[in-house]
């Protein structure tokens, strides 16, 4: 049985380590990703929320919502561990992602990505995720399309 656990200090780690694994995997490690390995709790610190999906004592997966002000959050950071990919994690991460910015009532989410990752491109789709601009991005590299729904 999992459970998704929001804000926790001691899981931290699992959350660096789980998406340096996935970015790695993909892409390269950049500035910003160090930065926020530096201090990821900043993410709390800045009126946002980290999610842990919990098997027992077990991180499978992680996601963040950064609170970027006005009611507008970015979906960022959903990793599920390699071992565990393919069991329908991230849609339980996504459905607690927006049932969470529902009861804290924000507008707007959005997320960056790229258009190689053909699976996660699809689940955001299927969550009402609509392309606003494809393209590079001026924060990271590996990035190539924003998509954004409304809450």
């Amino acid at each position: 049985m999992t459970h998704i656990i929001e804000n926790s200090k001691e899981h931290l780690q699992d959350f660096i380590r789980l998406n340096e694994e996935w970015i790695s995997h993909y892409f390269k490690i950049e500035e910003t990703d160090k930065k926020l390995a530096a201090n990821p709790y900043q993410v709390v610190d800045n009126g946002g929320f980290l999610f842990f999906l919990m098997s027992d004592n077990e991180v499978l997966g992680v996601c963040a919502l950064f609170n970027e002000g006005d009611g507008v959050y970015e979906l960022a950071r959903m990793a599920v561990s390699p071992a565990h990919q393919g069991k329908a994690y991230s849609k339980q991460l996504m459905e607690h992602c927006l049932t969470k910015l529902k009861t804290i009532q924000a507008k707007k989410v959005y997320l960056v990505s790229n258009t190689k990752l053909e699976a996660a491109i699809h689940l955001y789709k299927n969550y009402g995720f609509q392309t606003v601009s494809e393209g590079p991005h001026p924060v990271y590299s590996r990035a190539n399309i924003v998509m954004e729904r409304d809450i």
